[in-house]
Parts: C-alpha cells; sequence; structure tokens
C-alpha cells in the first residue's frame, strides 16, 4: 500500500483572500467623505500615501512590534545603571513613518483649516496598523500647548517636538534631531486623584515657572518611558505644579530617573509602560506654580481626544476585516454578506463604526476652530463625552467583529485579537468611565454656557422627529439636578448618540441616518445585529466593506 497516497486529506477551499498591501484610506469611504465635509480633504494625497503604508508595511511591522515586546535592561554588563528599553525594529519603523507623516506636529507646524481633521485621519490609518507606538506620538502631539506656557523651555524644545525626524537615540536633548515627549502624572496611592500625590519638589535656586527643581518620588505609571523629557506633576510649597523633566541633565549626564519595572499588561503590548522613581530628578517648572492640573489639562484633553480617534480606528479595522471576510466566505453555499442575520449584524456593525468616526472628526473641526467661543465650549464638554462613549462601545463591538470570522476570528493568525486586547485600554487611560461622566457634570455646572453651547448644537432636531423628541428630554434630564451623578452615565450616553444622530442626519446620507436613529433612539436590541425591519442593510454594508468607495 502507498501511504503516501493519503497524506493530502482535502483540498483548501472557500477561503477569504488575503487584504494584505490594502490602501486604508482608499478602501474607507465613510473616512474620505468625513474628512472631506470637514476641510480635511486638502490632504488627500497624503492621506492616501499613508494609507497605502499603513495597510502594507505598517500593517507587518505592527504583528512583529507585538510579537517582540519591549525589553527593559536596567543594567549594562559592567554593572552600570542605564534603565533602558529596547525596542525590535518594527517599533522603530513605525515610529519613524508616523512622525515623518507629522501626527505629532503638524497641526501645529501648519495650522490651516482642517489641520486637526487631518492629522486625526493619518492616526486612524496609522492606529489600524500599530496601536501601542500611538502612547508615545499622542502625548508628543499634545504636550505642545502646554510647554508653549513657558517660552524659554519652548524655545529649547519645541524645535526638536516639532521635527519630522524621529530619532530614538538615547542622548541630551542638544544632539537630538528630533524628540518625543512622555508623561508621568499617577501614582500608586492616587490613580487618577493626582492631587493625592506624595512626589516633591525642591527648588535649586530661586524657584518660580521656567526655573529648575529636584524631584523625589514615584510614578505608578509612565507610559514610553524612552521619550526625551516628561511633563510630570510634584506639590511645592505652593501645591501641586507641572514640571518638564528630561532624561538627560544639561551637563549631559543621565537624569535621576530610574525605572522599576515594565507592566505586564493585558494589550499594547508594543509600548513600554512602567513604574518610575525620581532620586532627585532635574526638572524645569512649567506655568504657574500650585496651577499644575490646570498646566496640564490642555494636554489631557488633546490626549483623551486621541482616545477617540484611537477605538474609532480599532473599530474600523475590526469592521473592515469582518466585512472582507463575509464578502467571501460561503455558508451552506451563500456567501455569508448575502444572508439576512449576518447583513443585519454587519450593517449595524458598520454605523457604530462611522458614529464613532463622525463624532471623532466633528472633534477635530472644533480643535481647528477653538478661536471661536462656540467651538470652544463644544470641544471641552464632548472630549470627554466621546472620550467616555466610543472606548466603552469598542470591546463589544469588536468581540462582535471576531464573531463574524468564527474561530479564525480568535487567533492570532488575524489581527482580531491584537484589537480587542487593545479595546479596554482607552477606556481606562486619561480617566476611566466614571471620571469622564463627573467631568462632563463639571463642565456643564462650572462653566458659563456649556449646556448652551451643547443644545445650541444639537438644535431641534434637524427635521427629525425622533431625534426632537430625543432631545426635549434631554434637556428636561438636565434641568433635574436630583440625583445628576448617579445618572451622569445615562446622561452622557444620551449625550453622545444625540450628536450622533445630528451629525449623520447633518451629512445627508439618508440611509445611514434612519438607520443610526431607528436603532439608537427607538429602544431596538442590546446587542449588535437586532437593526429593526425596513432598513437598506445591503448598502450599509457595501458602504463599510473595503473597496466600496
Amino acid at each position: 500500500m502507498n501511504l503516501h497516497a493519503y497524506a493530502e486529506t482535502h483540498e483548501v477551499t472557500n477561503q477569504v483572500p488575503p487584504l494584505d498591501g490594502i490602501n486604508l484610506y482608499r478602501s474607507d469611504l465613510p473616512l474620505q467623505e468625513w474628512v472631506r465635509r470637514y476641510k480635511g480633504d486638502w490632504a488627500d494625497a497624503e492621506l492616501s500615501a499613508y494609507g497605502e503604508l499603513a495597510g502594507g508595511p505598517l500593517m507587518q511591522a505592527g504583528f512583529l512590534a507585538n510579537e517582540n515586546k519591549p525589553q527593559f535592561k536596567s543594567h549594562d554588563r559592567y554593572g552600570h545603571r542605564i534603565d533602558l528599553v529596547e525596542f525590535h525594529p518594527a517599533y522603530h519603523e513605525l515610529m519613524g513613518a508616523a512622525i515623518a507623516a507629522g501626527i505629532p506636529s503638524a497641526p501645529w507646524t501648519d495650522p490651516r483649516a482642517g489641520a486637526q481633521v487631518a492629522r486625526a485621519a493619518t492616526m486612524y490609518l496609522h492606529n489600524q496598523a500599530e496601536s501601542g507606538t500611538s502612547c508615545p506620538l499622542t502625548m508628543t502631539y499634545a504636550c505642545v500647548p502646554a510647554i508653549k506656557l513657558q517660552p524659554d523651555v519652548a524655545e529649547q524644545w519645541l524645535p526638536k517636538i516639532l521635527s519630522r525626524q524621529y530619532d530614538p537615540r538615547n542622548l541630551p536633548i542638544e544632539q537630538k534631531t528630533g524628540a518625543t515627549i512622555g508623561m508621568a502624572m499617577t501614582e500608586k496611592q492616587g490613580g487618577t486623584d493626582v492631587r493625592a500625590n506624595t512626589t516633591r519638589a525642591y527648588p535649586v535656586g530661586v524657584g518660580g515657572p521656567g526655573q529648575s527643581y529636584e524631584l523625589v518620588g514615584h510614578k505608578w505609571f509612565c507610559s514610553a518611558p524612552m521619550c526625551d523629557a516628561f511633563l510630570t506633576l510634584a506639590y511645592t510649597d505652593k501645591g501641586l505644579s507641572c514640571f518638564l523633566l528630561p532624561r538627560h541633565r544639561p551637563d549631559g549626564s543621565r537624569n535621576q530617573f530610574y525605572i522599576q519595572r515594565l507592566k505586564n499588561k493585558l494589550g499594547n503590548w508594543a509600548n513600554a509602560s512602567s513604574e518610575i522613581e525620581y532620586r532627585g530628578a532635574l526638572a524645569w517648572m512649567i506655568g504657574e506654580e500650585g496651577r499644575g492640573v490646570p498646566t496640564i489639562i490642555e494636554m489631557v484633553s488633546l490626549t483623551r481626544f486621541d482616545c477617540m480617534i484611537g477605538s474609532s480606528s480599532l473599530m474600523r479595522q475590526a469592521l473592515t476585516q469582518a466585512t472582507h471576510h463575509c464578502a467571501h466566505r460561503k455558508v451552506g453555499g451563500r456567501v455569508l454578506a448575502e444572508q439576512p442575520l449576518m447583513q443585519n449584524v454587519l450593517a449595524d456593525l458598520a454605523l457604530e463604526s462611522e458614529a464613532a468616526l463622525a463624532l471623532t472628526l466633528r472633534m477635530g473641526k472644533a480643535l481647528d476652530n477653538a478661536h471661536d467661543e462656540q467651538e470652544d465650549k463644544f470641544a471641552r464638554l464632548v472630549t470627554a463625552i466621546g472620550k467616555y462613549w466610543i472606548c466603552k462601545r469598542a470591546p463589544a463591538m469588536i468581540n462582535e467583529a471576531q464573531e463574524c470570522l468564527g474561530g479564525a476570528g480568535y487567533v492570532e493568525d488575524t489581527i482580531l485579537p491584537r484589537l480587542y486586547r487593545e479595546a479596554p485600554v482607552n477606556s481606562i487611560w486619561e480617566g476611566s468611565g466614571n471620571v469622564q461622566c463627573l467631568d462632563v457634570l463639571r463642565a456643564l455646572s462650572k462653566e458659563a454656557g456649556v449646556l448652551d453651547a451643547l443644545f445650541a448644537e444639537l438644535g431641534e432636531g434637524h427635521g427629525d422627529a425622533r431625534l426632537a423628541a430625543h432631545i426635549q428630554r434631554l434637556q428636561t434630564d438636565f434641568r433635574n439636578t436630583d440625583d445628576i451623578q448617579y445618572r451622569a452615565r445615562q446622561l452622557t450616553e444620551d449625550v453622545a448618540v444625540a450628536l450622533q444622530a445630528k451629525l449623520l442626519l447633518e451629512a445627508g446620507n439618508t440611509t445611514v441616518s434612519d438607520a443610526f436613529i431607528a436603532s439608537r433612539l427607538d429602544g431596538h436590541g442590546r446587542v449588535y445585529g437586532t437593526l429593526p425591519r425596513g432598513l437598506d442593510v445591503e448598502a450599509l454594508v457595501a458602504r463599510a466593506t473595503p473597496n466600496a468607495g
């Protein structure tokens, strides 16, 4: 008997063609439309080029960067303390591409109309290839307004921060062609409650804004500890203050900045998050002494905006994988995307993804027009609303997309397990859900005109009776301040959904807006795939499927 005759047990059939090399921008019709709507389409060629890069080489680099986690080297082979984190070359490839594309710098160096929108779209593409690098990119982008508060410090640091050259060398800032900036705020005894911090700052000389201090204390979370400097908080005699703490002192020696260990995280594997100690670390005060939280809050607002971008982009990549799979995979002799129940699921996922994108880029528009009082108040409120809602929706949405692939969506050969591991970080980082909802209440109660700005944005329903009724209920709910803190999550959710419905209505695609309002405002199912009858689900699925445009 020829046993080799039985070596091939079956022919491989009914497999989905790979998505390798897809242009993540050109294949995403909703992204192109929303970028155009909010005046970022002048960057169309650049976005297309980055979409090609993100869907090809950077996607492959993302897998490598996650398979080869950062390694902490506390000492060199001779016993000298060095406190270095070593990264796989794929990580540096990702960072270099993003910085060259201006993700941390473009809106600050070229602040034209739509600059924040175009930058958000670029980040949206990059984040689909790999999310861990987004942490240092975000912090470098977000630090600029805070550092500008201290012109003498800004003069030295901003040219390197705004450079489009990625320079990972561990050298003093004077010797670098570019710089990245991290942030270290929370401590183990306080977490989000930074006023419980114990780190102290002692003036080297006269003290005050722009002056040097030595910091003593710890930080429980410091992401990207190989950044060139960190915005951090410490107490002086006048209260909690903000400081810029570099890795090197002016004489070129290493600062008294010590990494204790790297965090072993659920996801976000390509990024190194650490615990650190300051043992007389030299730093420079940024902004007014004792006003550290207000000084750093604009940075926090921008990092929260990037949490919106991050979760939106994870959802989009999950949707791309699910719709592509279902467009080719057959069950029972029929393509999945043509089967009614799967169409219901995919259409629902597409609605979630586009609504998240719409609210995110609307925030980008507000940042582009921050000099406008209405837009400034809108951004103040909706940063917290969007960060709460979009980041909350991502894990369940991505899990549903995994189900569309069945068991294949649960194995590491696909990107979906990584997307699912990544999803919770955006809802936790920069303030968890309760923090965001309480911030919504704080903005409404303490900042004049914010509630008026919200309802001016919402209008009266834009001709849709269901949205109009929802807005009227919101007005009633906000007027009733009894147990409002207890109701803060429900209020935040109701505002988020109202804003998304309004934006989709304004955009003029009735297929999308009607389906969203019918499913989100009319109280339909609690899981995805429970859209009501009468919607054009085929059109929704086609719009979301790669190459639909």
